[in-house]
């Protein structure tokens, strides 16, 4: 996140009410001191998000989603921590004293500011009279001039002009070779990308990290090339477009994925700009990991041809393992998205995406593919092949009319294809619950633990009493959270829960505290509770002790030894019976 002072991040999280930031995404509704709505982090059908106005946090009771305001705008719409700052400082009035910068632009500094210099460098080249004809091959592709510019296209010359105004400039041969812009041949670098148009790909925050490369004048092999995988460029992290598409994906709860740049480049130049393009045709986790915080319907639209058929089964199939809601939509007649648009223009494509397929009717279209559905051999693999695919669904009504429809068109019986498929009897009576978060089984004392580690991150008066009677916890992991909220008192004077929850978004145990907030958020605060917890730690703690003393005497042979370890015994016995 961006190095914004913990005091500037308290002071606007006090001036943003919670109620009135979240209701401003989702409808709440007052029910005694708490407000009520429905959980966007979740498949929700009901209200089960409580935000409490009193105090400044939001907790889902079904999913287990919970933080104050910052955590909500972050997660709702997938923002950084330090945009979610920027951002509700931008509602509340309040000027941030910072640009926000994050660690990742900091260490790759150099790596970033010769990337943006060759975008540039490469857009300055099209608009010189050398760049005449690739800017005519581009309008003959049908790219208006404001599309051209949207996305920063540029041109390659055919000398090794990059590399030699970057050289001049005092950036490094190993630099320029280590974000991808040149070649070593000869032990000499010259400039990987000639005579070519520029595609720029940008990360997620909107950085140029690399280029695909077209050929123009001749079609040669290969017709296209992209920059090699560098420090800042990780092809598996990125989805072309995202920078671009991600506040119409936020209005329109909807994403469309395609194949290729020039299909998503040709759908945003006509005004569908929801649009991304895989940087590959399967999906990585951390791809899979940015559809996920989406929270959106995919519109899974892949390219005409046996690859794309099959890349869409594949890239189907890794959606459904992962719960993302989505349907295939399959153009007819041309090759890919950006050809169709072409010939058949905006109206029939807006048409297809309004009429998908479910990835069990793609399936079932799929998997007849190359067979002969009156020979039983076919058949037989077949229906095996669609059961197979139904297997990953919870959906038991999409089920229910597979099965039905594959026993009435093929005269197969139902009892037979839902024991194939392995539907029980008791499977079928299950009720849908709502979404429970998985909780780790915790032992009375971390049970204990959590409890006074809560207390202390609500208020000083807590943290007095932790130091005064107890002053440290005899584990390691709650002996470092105990440390980070003392740390926190010490440096902000004061604690509050809201204001500490910002302040774990930058700690290593960030997982951990917001554990320890979910388990405890319906603990009642009293001084009386929180002594009475420490008591059970320390009689705990000396128990603890007795054993290991006890433990030590059955092991001790010199007498003077075991005598002294068995009156140290004594005393922690008589203590605890005291306390």
């Amino acid at each position: 996140m961006a190095f914004i002072e913990q005091e500037e991040i308290n002071r606007i999280r006090n001036s943003a009410n919670i109620v009135d930031i979240i209701s401003s995404y989702v409808p709440l509704t007052q029910r005694g001191k708490n407000y009520f709505g429905v959980c966007p982090f979740h498949e929700d059908h009901s209200p089960s998000m409580s935000v409490s106005e009193e105090k400044q946090i939001y907790k889902c009771f079904s999913c287990g989603a919970t933080g104050n305001v910052f955590t909500f705008v972050e997660n709702f719409l997938n923002l950084t921590f330090a945009e979610a700052v920027s951002l509700i400082a931008s509602k509340v009035g309040i000027s941030l004293s910072m640009e926000i910068k994050s660690k990742k632009e900091t260490k790759f500094k150099e790596e970033y500011e010769v990337m943006d210099f060759a975008l540039k460098f490469y857009q300055n080249n099209l608009n010189t009279e050398n760049g005449t004809k690739a800017i005519d091959y581009l309008k003959k592709r049908g790219l208006l001039e404001e599309t051209i510019k949207d996305f920063s296209i540029g041109l390659a010359f055919d000398q090794n002009m990059l590399s030699n105004v970057l050289l001049k400039k005092g950036y490094s041969e190993k630099l320029l070779e280590s974000v991808g812009l040149v070649s070593r041949k000869d032990d000499q670098v010259y400039d990987l990308f000639q005579n070519r148009i520029l595609f720029p790909i940008h990360n997620l925050d909107g950085q140029v990290v690399g280029f695909t490369a077209r050929c123009y004048l001749t079609e040669v092999t290969p017709k296209y090339i992209n920059t090699k995988e560098t420090v800042i460029f990780k092809k598996g992290n990125i989805l072309f477009n995202y920078h671009r598409a991600k506040d119409a994906i936020r209005l329109f709860k909807e994403v469309i994925v395609v194949e290729g740049n020039m299909d998503a480049i040709r759908l945003y130049s006509i005004g569908i700009k929801n649009v991304v393009a895989l940087m590959g045709t399967s999906l990585t986790k951390e791809q899979i990991e940015i559809f996920k915080k989406l929270r959106c319907k995919v519109i899974l639209m892949l390219d005409n041809d046996d690859a794309g058929e099959t890349a869409t089964l594949s890239v189907g199939n890794s959606f459904e393992e992962n719960h993302i809601p989505f349907e295939v939509v399959r153009l007819s007649g041309e090759k890919d998205p950006d050809s169709y648009v072409v010939k058949n223009g905006k109206e029939k494509m807006e048409s297809a995406i309004q009429n998908p397929l479910s990835f069990v009717d793609f399936k079932l279209n799929y998997f007849k593919k190359n067979k002969n559905l009156n020979d039983a051999a076919d058949l037989a693999e077949y229906i095996k092949a669609v059961l197979d695919g139904l297997k990953n669904t919870n959906d038991a009504i999409l089920k229910e009319v597979t099965l039905q429809k594959l026993s009435k068109d093929y005269n197969i019986s139902y009892a037979v294809l839902k024991e194939q498929l392995g539907i029980t009897e008791n499977e079928e009576k299950k009720k849908e619950v709502p979404i429970k978060q998985k909780v780790v089984k915790q032992s009375s004392y971390d049970k204990i633990c959590s409890k006074i580690l809560y207390y202390m991150m609500n208020d000083a008066k807590y943290i007095r009493l932790y130091k005064a009677k107890l002053g440290m916890f005899p584990t390691k992991e709650h002996r470092q959270i105990a440390n980070e909220i003392v740390y926190y008192l010490e440096k902000n004077k004061s604690i509050t829960l809201p204001d500490f929850i910002s302040y774990a978004e930058n700690s290593n145990l960030k997982e951990k505290i917001m554990a320890i907030i979910e388990n405890e958020k319906e603990l009642d605060l009293e001084e009386e509770g929180m002594l009475e917890l420490l008591d059970i730690m320390k009689k705990r703690i000396k128990k603890e002790e007795i054993n290991k003393l006890k433990a030590e005497i059955k092991e001790e042979y010199d007498i003077n030894k075991k005598m002294a370890l068995v009156e140290k015994m004594t005393e922690l016995k008589k203590e605890n019976e005291m306390e």
